[in-house]
């Protein structure tokens, strides 16, 4: 039955509770039908579709076996819709409005589709304290569930309540799918994709969670296309067979007055593709803690001001540009600096995350850019160091850069030999034993001073009158020592970590 009247604004379905009797049909009278009050006729398949209809009192059907598809049309519905525990055939609320659908643990042979529907929350029950628009807990779907259009409205709890749902076929959140309230996938099921492309959640009050997918399976999670989280992404322990994109995505976390709010949660994440190309900078933290991935996509709005990256484990990285084309950024200083920044940005000193990318570096043959890296682990973890170590750890890092700059080693070493035989030439030395020994030379002596060991004959042959070219040969022996010293700690720290 068809009961529209053909007038777009009398057909208004917002304005449903205004329909008259005779656009009236019992919600028991559904019931009876779907349940065999009339006969389908032989060699015809039974469906019951209605369209245009004001939907009064409750439709129960919890633990019905429903042999019927069920077709509701631009209807409006007095109360809640009860599935619970309910076996039935495909379902369609398409451009409907509902207070609520109560489907837990219900099996569906099929589609089940709220394409362009309007599913508002109900008050709490003792038995659930938070409002709940689509409750599909523990149900099985057999095809996909469509909620492209769809707005599901629980500001104060869960606008989808589902975790533990199994599907067969995709979920589509597509075309203007709005979220009021926290949308609930944990442990779901979802062999054919989540796709969310342009899609928007809101999450639930001040500090809420827009979306918790915890140790969740799916093929793939497409959060593209204009995808907007006003709330954290819970991705904790989601096992994907394919990619995860947030290609143009905007992740908002919460709003706080210190800002260290998860915009995205992704610890123990799995995946083949990680695309975080997003639109801007996330407005909350990225947690990315042993998470896993092959592929890990990136551009310059991908990294917030705090990153947790302790266990982050990727394969390679690709940089998206201004034309969104994807190239491995190696060779490149200003991206291993952005790169160093991001590690930075993670609370406390976690060695890790610069092992990992310093392994990338390796792996794509730059082993100048893996030495900055590990060069910048050492000055990250030089703070958290006690002062006597700090002093030492500086030492390293002006002398040989803890064995990653050995050339610095050349360079002191030529300015001290510099320094020591423009000194020293200025003035005559006296022997140590008169007429023995090698003729006096400047560079040859300047240089046996900084040697510690063995010698050049010139060190122990000559002293000199002059107090203050007497101490700088002190001074160039000690400078000897320390240098030979921070040389060796620091080329033996680089040996063993290769």
């Amino acid at each position: 039955m068809d009961l529209r009247t053909g007038t777009a604004e009398e057909d208004r379905v917002a304005d449903g509770g205004r329909w008259g009797p005779e656009r009236t049909v019992r919600a028991a009278v559904v019931a009876a039908l779907l349940l065999g009050a009339n006969t389908g006729q032989l060699g015809a398949v039974a469906r019951l579709r209605l369209t245009g209809a004001r939907i009064s009192g409750c439709l129960d059907l919890a633990g019905a076996q429903i042999a019927h598809a069920l077709w509701l049309e631009a209807c409006w519905f007095e109360e809640a819709v009860n599935l619970l525990g309910a076996s039935t055939q495909a379902l369609v609320f398409t451009d409907s409005r509902i207070p609520g659908i109560e489907a837990d643990s219900a099996r569906i042979e099929g589609n089940f589709s709220l394409r362009r529907a309007v599913v508002e929350g109900g008050a709490p029950t003792p038995f659930n304290r938070l409002s709940t628009a689509l409750s599909l807990t523990d149900a099985r779907v057999n095809g996909g569930l469509l909620l492209n259009g769809a707005k599901l409205i629980a500001p104060d709890g869960w606008a989808l309540s589902a975790g533990g749902l199994a599907m067969e076929g995709g979920v589509f959140c597509r075309n203007g799918f709005v979220a009021y309230g926290e949308v609930r996938l944990m442990g779901a099921k979802l062999p054919g994709t989540l796709v969310m492309q342009g899609g928007r959640l809101e999450g639930p009050g001040p500090r809420g969670v827009a979306l918790t997918l915890d140790n969740a399976m799916a093929s793939s999670l497409k959060f593209s296309q204009g995808f907007t989280a006003n709330g954290t992404v819970r991705l904790r322990g989601t096992q994907v067979t394919d990619n995860v994109t947030f290609d143009g995505a905007v992740l908002n976390g919460p709003p706080t007055d210190d800002g260290n709010t998860p915009a995205l949660i992704a610890m123990h994440l799995q995946a083949v593709d990680l695309d975080l190309t997003l639109a801007r900078p996330p407005s909350g933290t990225l947690d990315l803690r042993g998470a896993q991935v092959s592929y890990l996509h990136e551009n310059e709005h991908s990294w917030p001001e705090r990153v947790e990256l302790d266990g982050f484990v990727y394969g390679s990285i690709k940089t998206a540009d201004t034309n969104d084309e994807r190239h491995e950024a190696v060779g490149d200083r200003e991206s291993v600096a952005r790169r160093v920044a991001w590690i930075r940005s993670s609370p406390g000193y976690n060695p890790q995350p610069y092992e990992q990318l310093a392994a990338w570096y390796r792996k794509a043959g730059h082993d100048d850019d893996a030495r900055r890296v590990l060069l910048a682990k050492q000055r990250h973890r030089r703070r958290a160091l006690s002062p006597a170590a700090r002093a030492w750890g500086h030492l390293l890092d002006v002398t040989v850069g803890y064995g990653y700059r050995p050339w610095l080693a050349g360079v002191w070493l030529l300015a001290l030999i510099l320094l020591g035989t423009l000194s020293f030439s200025t003035d005559s030395p006296k022997p140590v034993k008169q007429g023995e020994g090698a003729p006096f030379q400047p560079l040859v002596y300047a240089l046996d001073l900084l040697i510690p060991i063995g010698g050049l004959g010139q060190r122990t042959a000559w002293y000199w009158s002059s107090n203050s070219l007497q101490w700088l040969a002190y001074l160039l022996i000690a400078l000897g020592w320390v240098l030979t010293t921070a040389v060796i700690a620091g080329v033996t720290r680089t040996l063993q970590k290769n």
